[in-house]
């Protein structure tokens, strides 16, 4: 396969990992030759439930059997669709009333810059330096990281970028302004977390200019910090949520969420103010909402706090750093980029998955799913210790 692989697919780096994957199952991954890898990336924040989770599986196949797509999104009634929506309400603050299932985290951004828009009858946007809201040319456009964003240029106009955390930019927060989108938790910057009650400030900076605080979730959300949504941590409501990743338990999906006042003037002055033929597809939802009643029916998302400290206490060594974030959204750094890459390269051969973060090079990725075990944990953060024994001795 990695021949075809190398002939026939786009790649999106110059060194992908090129693993060639048989199959996968709980919080492993097994290649061609039946290698099997302790899984500490979880698809990238993902796959919520680890893989091939027998819940999703079983809500995957009975939704095939009845019906796949039938009509572009928002026409007619499916149960899926319906049962996605009202679950996600229900457990979220009251003032969230309505969703928009989406393909993608991407498309959901791209959904809420325009409804911002729509909403204030505004056109600035303001967003974070080396925040990472995906890869379309909206939501590039939201993206403060310009070693990303040169080559494509020209990109959406009407951007102003605010520095993460810092109260000062607050300032830049104006009655020009439509919407403030940032990550609740910034993540390709190095799972950096807001303090000093950031987006609280940011919020009300938002309320008394007319602007909409939109929190981007893609990765903080659905559990992964021990609360459903990260901005439960940091005493903050937004006016829009973005979601994804972990959403579909390892299925495509997205969604943006607000209230029915803001969501309603999608509806008209256009009509049709965001189309999407695939979004909330059936058989997708009904593997989202398998995986919310999963996370709803356990005790998955209070653990991931226990399995964070965990993680701390054994990851203690002298090229580590610090390790940032909160639950199972964590990243370890380490004195280079160099060593880092490393660090993952040799766990790989041991049969630990880790990975890169976008715009902090000396981070190591550490978001696997809410389902793993502490033995799994002891497991790959020994295979951690050990890589970095090696790396220590060759200093």
């Amino acid at each position: 396969m990695k021949e075809d692989f190398f002939n026939y697919q786009a790649q999106t780096s110059p060194y992908p990992l090129a693993l060639e994957v048989l199959r996968a199952n709980g919080s492993y991954v097994y290649d061609t030759k039946n290698k099997e890898y302790l899984d500490f990336i979880a698809g990238v924040s993902a796959n919520t439930l680890g893989h091939c989770h027998p819940i999703i599986s079983k809500a995957i196949k009975d939704q095939v059997d009845h019906y796949t797509h039938v009509m572009v999104y928002g026409d007619f009634i499916q149960k899926p669709q319906l049962d996605l929506c009202k679950n996600l309400i229900n457990h979220l603050p009251t003032y969230f009333e309505t969703v928009y299932i989406t393909n993608s985290g991407t498309e959901a951004t791209e959904g809420a810059i325009k409804l911002a828009k729509r909403f204030t009858g505004k056109s600035e946007i303001i967003a974070a330096k080396n925040g990472y809201h995906g890869n379309t040319q909206g939501a590039m456009s939201v993206c403060g990281a310009e070693q990303q964003n040169s080559a494509f240029r020209p990109l959406i106009p009407g951007i102003r970028f605010i520095e993460f955390n810092n109260p000062i930019d607050i300032e830049k927060i104006t009655s020009k302004t439509a919407g403030v989108i940032l990550e609740t938790i910034q993540g390709g910057a190095g799972f950096i977390q807001p303090i000093n009650d950031y987006l609280k400030k940011v919020k009300e900076k938002c309320e008394e200019v007319g602007a909409l605080l939109i929190l981007d979730e893609i990765q903080s959300g659905i559990g992964r910090t021990g609360k459903f949504f990260g901005f439960e941590n940091y005493n903050v409501i937004p006016h829009i949520i973005v979601t994804g990743k972990g959403l579909g338990g390892g299925m495509p999906i997205g969604a943006f969420i607000s209230s029915k006042e803001i969501m309603s003037c999608l509806k008209q002055h256009p009509k049709l103010g965001h189309i999407t033929t695939f979004g909330g597809h059936p058989v997708i939802a009904a593997a989202a909402n398998a995986t919310l009643q999963e996370l709803f029916n356990s005790n998955l998302i209070e653990q991931t706090l226990e399995k964070e400290k965990l993680i701390r206490k054994i990851l203690i060594h002298p090229l580590i750093s610090e390790i940032r974030g909160k639950g199972l959204m964590l990243a370890a750094i380490v004195e280079t980029p160099e060593m880092a890459s490393k660090i993952i390269l040799k766990c790989l051969d041991k049969g630990l998955l880790l990975f890169w973060l976008l715009f902090e090079g000396k981070a190591i990725r550490i978001t696997p799913p809410l389902t793993i075990s502490e033995e799994e944990i002891y497991i790959g953060c020994n295979i951690i210790i050990e890589a970095l024994n090696e790396i220590l001795a060759d200093y």
